[in-house]
């Protein structure tokens, strides 16, 4: 008897059925049958069903001599079900790799409830991806399992049975089935819901709810749509059969009405001339089911009256407002902007103020980075110079007391870019600057390059992104500094970026933290972010794939931390800018909103990653790096890369994910040899990070100073040291073998 019985309807999905097989078969869970039920499809989703059944045992072909709907579908794959769990997956979805291993700790942690709901993310046909809004609702937080009046809320995430895994033995106790026609979910979701007599909840994603160009049922015009009216009859029915269930029909009326009026109020949805049939059944039905002092939103009032003609002109009227709003909006914005043009050319006519200084990463991320890092200097070797930060509003927060916090796009913005003497960036600053002779503009760029940058993109079309390399050229004639950490990026900058700027190879001033923290602001950091006492942390930071357009986890770390045991913990960090959630769970904190990546850095004891330039930073610290170089070949046909990091890495290399847990499971991790490459590593590219950066540049472009502090030694400096260097969990011995020792070059 499987653990998991799979149930994949087809019908109409040939494209997309492969992928959602996979996506089942290739789970790390492998205790599972799949049943794949042919609803009759008059595509080839039968010959792809036959195929997979073919190459895999676990496969269950089911095959419907006429198309019964997609209810019915899902009966004939119950038929055949033994697991001791039913999941329902749509055969243009699929699972999330590892979701199926989190469901089934899930069950095993909630003592085996009837009914375990779990996260979905819409992932659209451009590429983006969006997680459900109500993920909140699925909290672990609270007693596990429970049932539904102890979290009513359950009933209103998503009433669909492919986000929930079901105990079999209660499904067959109480007889439940799908109805046929559209909307089949709901006198599905709710009688189930409202009869578990335990119900989990797990806060992950483990489906990616397709949203299609086009060709969905739910976003065809039929009359099918009227099918809604006869699923809530349903539902009530099933109230009415089981008296005590009566405490629900207020929330189910709730639903039942705003559910009418989303159907009513989608586009497409109904067919033309039927809307006003619609409303009088959706009228009916609201004086049928009807229960007093139930509040409605102000969209149902028109479902209580049926006022379809008096909604119609509402629409319109609302249309019209909102046209004449916008024209009014669009005329303001022209006169603020034409206002903010005149106030800077004004600006640009008064004295600049030698007293004055203003900084920005990552095009208004927040306080962080180089330029923070040179923000603090400039108050503390400099305080003669008034600092001021530009954030958008929702960074704001992070800029500390002391500097001036600066809005793009208002006035004040306009005024620094205009008169403040020392402009510092680590991205390109406004194209509408007009730089000034008397001002020094400050690039820090943002870390060492491994990738390829600058105008060696134009041999690499899928990483530049359509960038215009005139206005690049443009941005780099107003660089009059440029920061360097080491020769290699000395040479890669003034060759990619060629200007007339200079550089100055003093070191990278974030990176100053990591010699002046303390064993105490070690421990304080650790706390914040949860790390158990004693487990060895894991700072995991990919980078983005310029090539691929989803942004699919290279590692499924949820299986990486269970393979490892509690000795360990992983902090995920997906890439800053285009990066998604990487996993949860109790050995799997994501710490992807954090502001500060060098707190996080000071709280781990190792760095994994693959090919991003924190790899650089973290050398300095002298804490082991593991490198996982999966799709090495990959990623540096589509974006380039400077040297062969597989020949120089900072640490060990891994190929494959088994690899990968072998490396940490056996020590090899922060063995010698690993410690031996970190120190080349860290000859060639962090000869200057010695805690010291951020005031070199200080006093020699401020002060004006030549007797520069002194580079401190690699072997005099003293990084502070990681909470668990020395933890006795952090080998565990594994069956699958020893480390490859050809990795460790």
């Amino acid at each position: 008897m499987p653990r998991f019985s799979v149930i994949v309807p087809a019908y109409k999905v040939q494209a997309y059925l492969s992928a959602c097989l996979d996506s089942v078969l290739g789970q790390s869970y492998p205790d599972l049958e799949l049943i794949a039920v042919d609803d009759c499809s008059p595509d080839a989703c039968g010959e792809i069903i036959d195929e997979y059944a073919a190459r895999d045992a676990r496969v269950r072909a089911v095959h419907l001599a006429t198309n019964q709907g997609l209810g019915r579908a899902r009966n004939a794959g119950m038929a055949e079900a033994s697991g001791d769990y039913l999941v329902f997956l749509d055969g243009d979805d699929t699972l999330t790799p590892g979701a199926l291993h989190a469901i089934a700790d899930r069950i095993k942690e909630s003592g085996e409830p009837d009914v375990l709901m779990y996260d979905y993310a819409r992932t659209y046909w451009d590429g983006r991806e969006e997680r459900n809004h109500l993920a909140a609702q699925l909290t672990e937080q609270g007693p596990a399992p429970f049932r539904l009046e102890d979290r009513p809320e359950m009933l209103r995430v998503l009433m669909v049975a492919w986000n929930k895994a079901y105990r079999r033995e209660f499904v067959e106790e109480h007889g439940f089935a799908f109805p046929p026609g559209y909307y089949e979910d709901t006198p599905w979701t709710f009688p189930v819901l409202m009869t578990a007599g335990s119900i989990a909840t797990l806060d992950r994603v483990c489906v990616h709810y397709r949203q299609r160009r086009q060709g969905s049922i739910l976003g065809s015009t039929s009359p099918q749509h009227f099918d809604l009216f006869k699923q809530y009859d349903r539902v009530f029915a099933y109230v009415e059969q089981h008296p005590e269930l009566a405490r629900w029909r207020p929330e189910l009326f709730r639903v039942m009405v705003d559910h009418c009026a989303t159907v009513f109020t989608n586009r497409g949805r109904l067919p033309r001339g039927s809307h006003g049939e619609f409303l009088r059944r959706a009228r009916a039905h609201y004086r049928r089911y009807r229960v007093p002092g139930i509040r409605m939103r102000r969209r149902n009032i028109l479902v209580r009256f049926g006022l379809h003609r008096t909604f119609r002109a509402l629409q319109l009227t609302s249309a019209v407002h909102r046209r004449t709003l916008k024209a009014v909006v669009k005329l303001a914005r022209a006169v603020r902007s034409g206002t903010l043009r005149l106030h800077y050319r004004i600006q640009l006519r008064l004295p600049v103020r030698a007293d004055r200084a203003v900084f920005t990463a990552g095009a208004g991320r927040g306080h962080g980075g180089d330029p923070g890092a040179l923000e603090e200097a400039f108050r503390t070797h400099a305080p003669q110079v008034r600092t001021a930060w530009i954030a958008r509003p929702e960074h704001q927060h992070t800029v500390p007391p002391g500097p001036r916090r600066l809005r793009p796009g208002t006035a004040a913005y306009w005024t620094a870019l205009a008169r403040s003497k020392y402009l510092v960036t680590d991205d390109m600053l406004d194209r509408r600057l007009r730089k000034r002779r008397e001002q020094i503009v400050i690039q820090t760029r943002q870390g060492t390059p491994l990738k390829h940058m600058g105008l060696d993109l134009r041999e690499h079309p899928a990483a530049a992104h359509g960038t215009d390399f005139a206005e690049l050229l443009r941005g780099v004639d107003q660089w009059d500094l440029v920061l360097s950490g080491n020769r290699h990026s000395t040479l890669t900058w003034e060759r990619v970026f060629p200007g007339r700027y200079t550089t100055l190879e003093y070191g990278a001033p974030r990176n100053d933290v990591f010699q002046r923290a303390t064993s105490a602001d070690v421990t304080r950091l650790r706390g914040l972010l949860g790390i158990p006492q004693g487990a060895v942390a894991i700072l995991y930071a990919p980078t983005f794939r310029d090539h691929l357009r989803t942004q699919h986890p290279p590692l499924d770390l949820e299986r990486i931390a269970r393979r490892l045991g509690p000795g360990f913990v992983i902090l995920a960090r997906p890439h800053p800018t285009r990066g998604g959630p990487l996993g949860t769970g109790n050995r799997v904190i994501d710490v992807g909103g954090h502001p500060s990546v060098a707190s996080l850095c000071l709280a781990s004891d190792a760095l994994l990653t693959d090919y991003s330039s924190l790899m650089f930073d973290y050398a300095g610290l002298d804490r082991p790096i593991v490198v996982h170089t999966g799709d090495w070949q990959a990623y540096r046909a589509a974006r380039g890369t400077y040297f062969d990091l597989r020949a120089f890495p900072p640490g060990a290399v891994a190929r494959t994910e088994d690899e990968l847990i072998d490396i940490f499971a056996t020590g090899h991790w922060r063995g010698s040899r690993s410690a031996q490459l970190r120190a080349a590593f860290r000859e060639r590219f962090c000869p200057y990070d010695d805690g010291r950066a951020a005031e070199r540049v200080v006093r020699h472009v401020v002060r004006g100073e030549h007797g520069l502090p002194p580079v401190v030694p690699l072997v005099e400096r003293n990084p502070v040291p990681s909470a668990c260097a020395r933890s006795p969990l952090a080998t565990v011995p594994q069956p699958s073998g020893s480390f490859p020792v050809t990795e460790m070059r």
